[in-house]
């Protein structure tokens, strides 16, 4: 019994710790056997076998910049490109940039999507919220002229507003030359793209001006000047009346375009004309309603709006007498 039971034990530890291991190395097959205990030791190849190793693995990456190499083609062994399929080319490249000019052309303001922008019934085009709102905006006075009132615009306590305030005098100026006086006005910058070109705003899918404002009780003008490139424009704009009603509380203005009249240098024209509304350059409020004191006029936002109910084109008529040429056809 006990040698059949030592027979068992040798044929075990044979089998199981004095296996043959072979390593398999990726270029030269099986590399070595090697008949070890339980406890694996790295083995070190030969020197010459190390030596091939190298030698194969540099032919293989030769082999690799061979084959890249062999993709670009050199100009002189350029295949002859067909006619035939350069016009077809050509004409592909024609058509996508179509399509490109008909994808820009239906997109609306600013780049977004026409659907958007005729869906869109109001548009908010100035706030108030901090400093540099207040740097599109620019505020004057009947101090130009040698008067005394003043005007201070700056943003309110909440930052959430702006607050335009001053002092009205209407004393006219002691100059011999001025006899009128008592105005103060905001007005907004026309902005500017590169190389001081000017930017209009579009308006014309909007049919009244939107304020959110907090007055003293006064009225104040709203002036809207156009660019429409002639040199006699230049001082004329379009204004209509403003009525605040005091208080502590925000009243929302809404002013259709159609009620704004033509006007230059501050006197209405006899004839009158529709506003172009793709051709805006600012806007601004003036207060000269020859009451002298202090005023004051909160402002949330100035923004357009669409109102589905108003269809008036324009509120006032011309008279054949006065502008011939309106009614020669």
């Amino acid at each position: 019994m006990a040698s059949i039971h030592k027979l068992l034990i040798g044929t075990y530890i044979h089998r199981n710790f004095l296996k043959p291991r072979a390593a398999l190395h990726p270029f030269m097959g099986i590399q070595f056997v090697d008949y070890s205990s339980s406890h694996p030791q790295k083995q070190v190849a030969p020197a010459d076998r190390v030596s091939q190793q190298r030698k194969t693995e540099e032919g293989v990456q030769e082999d690799r910049h061979k084959e890249a190499a062999l993709d670009v083609t050199s100009p002189d062994n350029e295949p002859e490109v067909s006619f035939d399929k350069a016009i077809r080319d050509e004409a592909v490249e024609h058509i996508r940039r179509w399509k490109d000019e008909i994808v820009a052309h239906w997109k609306g303001p600013e780049g977004r999507p026409l659907q958007e922008v005729i869906m869109e019934q109001a548009k908010v085009v100035w706030k108030f919220r901090e400093k540099k709102d207040l740097e599109k905006w620019m505020v004057t006075s009947d101090k130009t002229i040698g008067g005394r009132s003043e005007i201070f615009l700056k943003i309110a306590k909440n930052n959430q507003s702006a607050l335009l305030y001053g002092t009205l005098s209407s004393e006219a100026p002691k100059d011999g030359d001025s006899s009128q006086s008592g105005y103060c006005a905001m007005l907004s910058r026309v902005p500017r793209r590169s190389f001081e070109r000017k930017q209009y705003y579009d308006w014309s899918l909007f049919n009244s001006l939107y304020l959110r404002v907090r007055g003293d009780g006064r009225p104040w003008m709203v002036n809207i000047r156009q660019d429409t490139d002639f040199i006699q424009r230049k001082n004329q704009m379009y204004s209509y009346f403003m009525f605040t009603r005091g208080g502590p509380y925000w009243q929302e203005v809404k002013i259709p375009f159609s009620k704004f009249f033509f006007s230059n240098q501050g006197r209405i024209r006899d004839v009158q004309s529709p506003l172009v509304l793709d051709k805006i350059s600012s806007i601004g409020f003036t207060l000269a309603d020859k009451v002298d004191g202090p005023f004051f006029l909160e402002i949330d936002f100035i923004g357009v709006f669409t109102d589905p109910a108003h269809t008036e084109e324009f509120a006032y008529e011309n008279s054949p007498a006065l502008s011939p040429r309106l009614f020669k056809y």
